[in-house]
């Protein structure tokens, strides 16, 4: 962590912060290793203090070495107003991305004449690169999405509800080792797999249905994100034209990454392959996102995604074709930016699979 503060400390100076109130539950985790739900970090040129109640005073003293434990013993900005008088502070920095307006109004009330100044993005600035540590964790996030998706296509079958299939494919991750699963798991099956975020519901999969599984593993503070279509049978020629379309755009975005690309031009590798076939207006989404602590995070690779991509980063391309009533097809790999190219690290079978 103190390498980390480091780079935190060269971030404030370069945009003038003198101190730093770190609030977002994601940013804190990353500064401090902080595991907890309840307390805030605040960081100064030469005082790195961590405020919480009773509840985490000795998780932080073993988890956060490198921070100064403070007790709450009241309201949290009270506490975060006391040290800021103590420590003669003029201004104030607070994440305006994660903070609501009552509590910056309730911070602002406890600072008296001390200076509340917005800030955005300056810890997500440091998270956009991944350390080896943190890709290593993400890498075990993605085995154990693989396995769990090697997994449930022995056990998924017409009559099952979308539910249970989404049951299932969360306790495999479970027993493989992930915390959790690392948002609300998609099976959107027939019809309803034209839903791009069609959550799992009571529908029953039916014979002759396209299936979509877009699901992710949590694993130590780390997310993985991975999505495939199956066939319940033998698909129509419908079906199978739009998965190949599918297929060879997710393909042909993937070998687009490299770096000094930016996310637009992946994206748009994606997205006009997909147009030339007629489909344009049944792509409606993102070509893919960062992916790290958070399933969602920068950079962007999408029509908006004008950073460029660097060694490091980890990124999703998942391009899909959503047409009503018919159903639709996404498919969806973890790849890491390298010096040469990528790494995928999402390893299961992308050609159609037609469970019978």
């Amino acid at each position: 962590m103190k390498r980390r503060i480091q780079r935190l400390h060269e971030e404030m100076a370069a945009k003038g912060v003198e101190a730093l109130l770190i609030s977002h539950p994601v940013n804190r985790r990353y500064m401090t290793g902080f595991t907890g739900t309840a307390g805030v970090a605040l960081l100064t040129g030469k005082e790195a203090l961590f405020i919480t109640d009773f509840r985490y005073v000795v998780q932080v003293k073993e988890q956060c070495p490198d921070w100064t434990l403070v007790r709450q013993e009241g309201d949290i900005f009270a506490d975060v107003a006391a040290c800021c008088k103590k420590l003669g502070i003029q201004q104030l920095a607070f994440e305006q991305d994660h903070l609501t307006y009552a509590q910056v109004a309730k911070l602002k009330e406890q600072l008296d004449s001390i200076r509340l100044v917005p800030v955005s993005g300056l810890i997500e600035k440091l998270r956009l690169v991944k350390e080896p540590e943190e890709l290593l964790l993400i890498k075990e996030a993605a085995k154990i999405a693989d396995r769990a998706f090697e997994q449930i296509l022995q056990e998924i079958r017409p009559g099952m509800t979308e539910k249970e299939v989404a049951l299932r494919l969360e306790v495999i991750m479970r027993e493989h080792g992930a915390t959790s699963s690392s948002f609300d798991t998609i099976v959107a099956s027939g019809w309803r797999s034209a839903l791009p975020h069609g959550v799992a519901s009571d529908k029953v999969i039916e014979k002759g249905d396209l299936v979509t599984l877009d699901f992710g593993a949590y694993y130590q503070g780390y997310a993985s994100d991975i999505t495939r279509t199956v066939m319940m049978g033998k698909p129509t020629a419908k079906q199978k034209e739009i998965y190949q379309i599918v297929l060879e755009a997710n393909k042909k975005a993937i070998a687009g990454v490299q770096p000094g690309k930016t996310g637009k031009e992946v994206d748009a590798i994606a997205r006009n392959y997909i147009k030339e076939h007629g489909y344009g207006e049944y792509f409606g989404h993102s070509t893919g996102h960062g992916l790290g602590m958070e399933v969602h995070e920068k950079p962007l690779v999408s029509t908006r995604g004008e950073e460029a991509l660097v060694p490091g980063m980890v990124i999703t391309i998942e391009p899909g074709i959503y047409i009503p009533d018919l159903g639709g097809v996404r498919i969806e790999d973890d790849l890491i930016v390298t010096e040469s190219g990528y790494e995928n690290i999402t390893n299961v079978s992308k050609e159609i699979i037609m469970i019978h």
